[in-house]
């Protein structure tokens, strides 16, 4: 049976007699400064406190322990403290303090500080013990909506913003307070976790945050931590269709330049605007030792706007995280491999998103306030973008590069994809949702798993999980151990090797690759562009496949390859130039979403302290 020690000066309770001889020593201080009794009371009372023990009947008077057990059929073991009454000895003075301690937690000022006869080690005691040894009340939610003063503020924006740990923010308030003599009225807080602890409980919408249970797995609850979308990001947007041309031709630029935005304009109402949600998504590990089961991973999902001029959207605070999925684990290794797993962790993630997203189809549109005016909208999910593997997840294809369709664009069979002349049947819902409803998903290399994205309005999955530049040729077709800054390293050495290597056509491959590359790289297209940027993917793709296509152990039967040729040009007429979709400003998200704050965390409830770290920082 556990013990609790109940301060007789406030409602705080502790488990060892260390804690609560420490707490009290301080407890006795603040209540000295706000009865304002003499050093000499003070003294006594310490002493006779310190001196006291835990076979002292007038300690256990002062701290009585009262436990409650509880007594429906599901008891576990848990103790509940009851209310602990004070003491009829303590002074009359100090009877009043709850009152006096309430009036303080009202006010925004700082406490003042006067621990200076308290040992160093003990004066931030409150951060050494552990939270399940502190008082388990929740805190009183306050209406606070800004700081208590300019220089609170900026430190606090200091430390969040660079990151800095308690120890160096520390630092900086006792260098700040030293200098300028500010011991007793200094305007900081007393420290950084106190700061932390004074923002939690501001009342701001850019802090807020939630989490909502998705799934219950093996008696363990998942959770999708999310919050809601910002009107920061709704600022120099594009509204209207734009039918842009470039020397009386058709060209793509821009989002709203592109087909999809055109048809979906139609299907609304005249007098409602497009709101184009870009979202992108990418599995991650908090360590550089790969995605492997023994280390902590996490799946953070990000939205941005194709109403955002492309110059605009590839800078990272025009994106925004929408919040963190959940990942599943499993019991053993042959639950992790069975198929039911494996369909779950499919489910679990559209009904994820499905939460995520609902909320913005619900309704005949939705207003902005933009610029004082309200301005009406039907948000549309436009493009997807993320490598292969998620494509693959978000459209419920099978990953497999062996499967018998391996594609998630079309149902070309694996046998088929080095044939770039083929012709080939386009997925679509109405085809997909034909295997879905006649129990047959495997036979065109489907999950059989009801796909949430079937049901949102001017949107086809299969063409909105859109190819990805930097995936498909910055780390090559199958050179996936590069990073995309190491290949675009290794490309410009590339033509001296080529150069002496005695292979016919070697150098004219390159030279290919790299006129495709930079045609891939241009703000705009004009239709004669994507013709001879078209030619120029076949014209390299024919002679890549010359080369190398009986030296390779597939025979060139690659994904990337296939989707590269076939898909890239009529993507870029649906949703403008590629530019404004790559993973190439997304991938760096990683490490402003996860690892650092990660790193800055416990380990502890890790997506709870990384949404809470990233909202303060935003």
């Amino acid at each position: 049976m556990s013990t609790s020690f109940q301060c007789p000066h406030c409602p705080r309770n502790f488990s060892t007699w260390n804690a609560y001889s420490q707490h009290v020593n301080r407890c006795i201080n603040t209540v000295y400064l706000s009865t304002e009794e003499s050093s000499e009371d003070i003294s006594d009372i310490v002493s006779s406190i310190n001196e006291m023990s835990l076979d002292d009947e007038d300690f256990k008077e002062n701290s009585q322990v009262f436990y409650q057990y509880e007594s429906n059929q599901d008891y576990a073991g848990d103790i509940f403290f009851g209310e602990i009454s004070h003491s009829n000895n303590i002074p009359e003075e100090y009877k009043n303090f709850d009152e006096i301690l309430l009036a303080s937690l009202q006010s925004n000022e700082e406490p003042v500080s006067h621990s200076s006869n308290i040992p160093e080690e003990y004066e931030n005691f409150d951060e050494i013990l552990p939270a399940s040894l502190q008082s388990n009340e929740e805190p009183e939610v306050e209406n606070i909506k800004e700081f208590p003063n300019e220089a609170y503020a900026d430190l606090m924006a200091l430390v969040i913003e660079n990151n800095l740990n308690n120890k160096t923010g520390n630092a900086i308030i006792k260098f700040f307070n030293k200098h300028l003599d500010l011991s007793q009225l200094s305007p900081l807080p007393k420290n950084i976790e106190t700061g932390r602890k004074f923002m939690d409980k501001m009342n701001i919408s850019q802090l807020s945050y939630s989490k909502y249970c998705v799934l219950t797995h093996n008696s363990l609850d998942y959770f999708v931590h999310y919050r809601p979308i910002k009107n920061y990001i709704l600022k120099n947007l594009m509204f209207r269709y734009e039918n842009s041309k470039i020397e009386d031709e058709k060209s793509y630029g821009e989002q709203n330049s592109g087909n999809w935005w055109k048809r979906v304009e139609r299907s609304i109402s005249n007098h409602a605007n497009i709101l184009s949600i870009i979202l992108y998504s990418d599995a991650t590990t908090t360590d550089t030792l790969g995605k492997s089961s023994l280390y902590v991973s996490l799946h953070p999902i990000y939205v941005s706007l194709g109403n955002i001029p492309t110059w605009r959207r590839n800078k990272e605070n025009a994106k925004q995280l929408l919040g963190y999925f959940p990942i599943l684990s499993a019991k053993n290794e042959k639950e992790k491999k069975s198929s039911e797993f494996k369909e779950l962790a499919r489910e679990t993630f559209h009904n994820s998103i499905k939460f995520l997203l609902d909320p913005l189809f619900q309704g005949d549109g939705v207003d902005f306030n933009i610029d004082d005016k309200d301005i009406w909208f039907f948000p549309r999910i436009s493009t997807i973008i993320c490598d292969w593997p998620e494509a693959c997840t978000f459209s419920l294809t099978y990953k497999s590069a062996n499967s018998n369709y391996p594609c998630h664009f079309c149902l070309v069979q694996r046998e088929d994809l080095i044939d770039i002349r083929k012709e080939v049947i386009l997925c679509n819902h109405v085809n997909i949702k034909e295997y879905f409803n006649s129990n047959t998903s495997n036979l065109a290399g489907l999950e059989q798993v009801n796909n949430y994205f079937w049901s949102i309005p001017n949107l086809n999955i299969y063409a909105a999980t859109v190819p990805d530049r930097m995936h498909h040729l910055d780390l090559g077709i199958q050179l996936s151990r590069l990073t995309a800054s190491e290949y675009r390293d290794m490309m410009k050495i590339m033509v001296f090797m080529v150069d002496d290597l005695q292979i016919e056509n070697l150098s004219e491959v390159y030279v290919k690759w790299n006129e495709m590359y930079l045609l891939s790289r241009s703000e705009k297209f004009k239709e004669s562009d994507l013709e001879n940027f078209q030619k120029a993917i076949n014209d390299w793709g024919d002679l890549f496949i010359k080369l190398f296509q009986n030296i390779s152990n597939s025979h060139l039967k690659f994904l990337k390859l296939h989707s590269w040729i076939y898909y890239i040009v009529d993507t870029i007429r649906e949703y403008g130039a590629i530019n404004g979709y790559t993973t190439e400003t997304y991938e760096s998200l990683h490490k402003t979403y996860v690892k650092i704050p990660y790193r800055l965390s416990n380990k502890k409830e890790v997506e709870k302290q990384i949404m809470e770290n990233v909202n303060k920082k935003q």
